[in-house]
């Protein structure tokens, strides 16, 4: 499960007041919900492309922070995109990913690199 968070002095609820129908409008039908350190996170098991398995996407609410979004998109392995002749969904795939994780955190690809990058290095002891 990867968190992103939202640009600074925005807020997930601003960006999308409705997450379930943006998660919906993105892969498909909401069929349940996973509970994610304390919060009910929405699951799509059938997405509408056929390169992912499953999704998982949602809010989560940290005590005096921001909320993030919690996403974890799980995909079909290469080989048996190849064998099923999905492997064109590819491109939209990825494409689904990035517009929903820009609409949610108003940081694009680059700028979400770097964030985690930052995070890492961070979390990293000094003592090498």
């Amino acid at each position: 499960m990867e968190e992103y968070k939202m640009r600074r002095g925005e807020y997930l609820e601003e960006r999308v007041p409705d997450l379930k129908a943006t998660v919906e409008e993105y892969f498909g039908p909401i069929s349940d919900t996973e509970e994610f350190n304390g919060s009910d996170l929405y699951v799509v098991e059938e997405p509408d492309n056929p390169v992912f398995e499953r999704v998982v996407a949602g809010a989560v609410a940290y005590s005096g922070k921001k909320d993030k979004l919690a996403v974890d998109f799980v995909e079909r392995d290469l080989e048996e995109l190849l064998e099923t002749g999905d492997v064109e969904a590819a491109g939209d795939a990825n494409a689904a990913k990035n517009d929903f994780l820009l609409e949610c955190t108003g940081r694009d690809a680059k700028s979400r690199r770097e964030s985690m990058k930052r995070s890492v290095e961070d979390e990293a002891p000094d003592d090498f």
